[in-house]
């Protein structure tokens, strides 16, 4: 946005000066296209800093929670809520920032348990954020809503198809629903993806031995879908996030 006119209006400026040193308007392109792209990487690499910069304090705010007691947590919570509103205003500098904040905001609330204020959020984010997406499908499985958890997790797996949880969770959810076979497509498509990955190549070995899908391999981050009930309480699913989040608006 801002970032993408500022670079356009140098790069103007940069061919007119071009054409009234006297050279034709054809001598302006390289120059000028040169310097629109080196302005715009450098501009969208300024705010990504400051973007990342509040995410650091967001996630220190977040990591802490469970040192402190109910109340401190909670404020800790809404400061950390309170981080991500503040940054909405990067979103008119720069592309993808805006959903990003949305899915951060949406993570958070699901790991406190507010599944409508979540989905609120969580359906403004981006499509490659695919932590967001599998906690869109968690919420549609819970919801007994097959089709739309299927489609969600189609996008955690297209994304984040080297985040080998994506896959698992998938299958696990199909495991649930009685879709064995599902579950075993899923997996298949997943060690092809990732030939390299021990964790997805048992777990494909045991459903085909009939055996259960045991998710430890994959804690803590499993907990932080809501799928199952961890034995302790779980942080926010941020942190685990932040990774998948900021590969994204790189892309």
């Amino acid at each position: 946005m801002i970032n993408l006119l500022l670079s356009s209006v140098v790069a103007f400026f940069s061919a007119l000066a071009i054409r009234l040193a006297n050279f034709p308007w054809l001598a302006a392109i390289i120059p000028s296209l040169i310097l629109f792209v080196s302005c715009y990487i450098l501009l969208a690499r300024r705010t990504a800093k400051r973007f990342q910069t509040i995410v650091g304090e967001v996630q220190t705010e977040l990591q802490t929670m469970q040192a402190t007691n109910p109340r401190e947590q909670k404020a800790r919570v809404d400061k950390a809520l309170l981080k991500l509103e503040a940054a909405r205003p990067l979103g008119r500098w720069q592309f993808m920032i805006d959903k990003e904040i949305e899915g951060f905001l949406g993570m958070i609330r699901y790991s406190l348990r507010e599944e409508t204020l979540a989905q609120n959020h969580l359906q403004k984010a981006g499509v490659r954020n695919f932590y967001a997406s599998a906690i869109q499908a968690a919420i549609a499985y819970k919801s007994k809503d097959a089709q739309t958890m299927q489609k969600y997790f189609e996008l955690a797996v297209k994304y984040g198809k080297k985040e080998s949880l994506m896959w698992a969770a998938y299958a696990w959810c199909f495991l649930q629903l009685k879709e064995k076979q599902k579950a075993l497509a899923v997996l298949s498509r997943a060690v092809t993806t990732n030939p390299t990955d021990e964790k997805l190549k048992a777990a494909l070995h045991a459903i085909q031995n009939d055996k259960r899908l045991k998710m430890k391999p994959w804690e803590p981050a499993w907990w932080q879908l809501g799928l199952e009930t961890p034995p302790t309480p779980q942080m926010s699913p941020f942190a685990t996030s932040k990774r998948s989040a900021m590969r994204a608006m790189r892309r």
